[in-house]
């Protein structure tokens, strides 16, 4: 599947926002720790995406009721629906000067996912930090994609190709709007 950026300019794809809050301290704390232990951006980038996929509970899995939607709070909180998941590993990346961006399938509900450029790259890879369990086996994979959910057109499932430099306003929407995931996952959107 072809990606279709957003915007033109990739430094869209490394700024700041509300949700991708990849400038607060706890996010550069986070980003300085796992740096440490990579060698280059290619390390740095697994570690994230390992860090965010293992060691941030998917809110669902964990039975955690509390919604997050700010990456700072994700990191703070330690969980996350895929949403959060995926802001919080794209502000770790933009922290680390490394092209980042939103995405998402519809698997029925819209499913949130990340794209990252690395430096002397041409392309656009896929990741899902969702966080594996029984079924569910996500891997940090450059060239070849290793998603949680693979689409299945055959029930009408679809990768949706945009990348956005920003959470999808539908999807922030309905994480703002939340109180709790009980609530979340009765409004979760189904289409963007």
């Amino acid at each position: 599947m072809e990606l279709i950026q957003q915007n033109a300019d990739l430094s869209a794809y490394l700024a700041a926002d509300e949700a991708v809050d990849h400038e607060h301290p706890l996010v550069r704390e986070t980003a300085a720790r796992l740096r440490g232990t990579a060698l280059d951006a290619h390390g740095y980038a697994r570690s994230a995406f390992e860090f965010v996929r293992d060691a941030i509970s998917h809110s669902a899995d964990a039975g955690d009721g509390r919604v997050t939607w700010r990456a700072s709070d994700v990191l703070r909180l330690r969980t996350g629906i895929c949403y959060a998941k995926a802001h919080a590993l794209v502000a770790l990346l933009r922290a680390e000067s490394i092209p980042a961006a939103l995405c998402y399938q519809n698997l029925g509900e819209v499913h949130g996912l990340v794209a990252l450029r690395l430096p002397g790259r041409t392309t656009w890879s896929r990741l899902d930090p969702r966080g594996n369990k029984p079924g569910v086996h996500a891997q940090f994979s450059l060239d070849v994609e290793r998603l949680a959910f693979p689409v299945r057109p055959e029930c009408n499932e679809v990768d949706y190709p945009e990348l956005y430099a920003a959470p999808h306003p539908v999807v922030l929407a309905a994480l703002k709007a939340a109180p709790d995931r009980e609530h979340l996952f009765a409004h979760l959107p189904t289409a963007l």
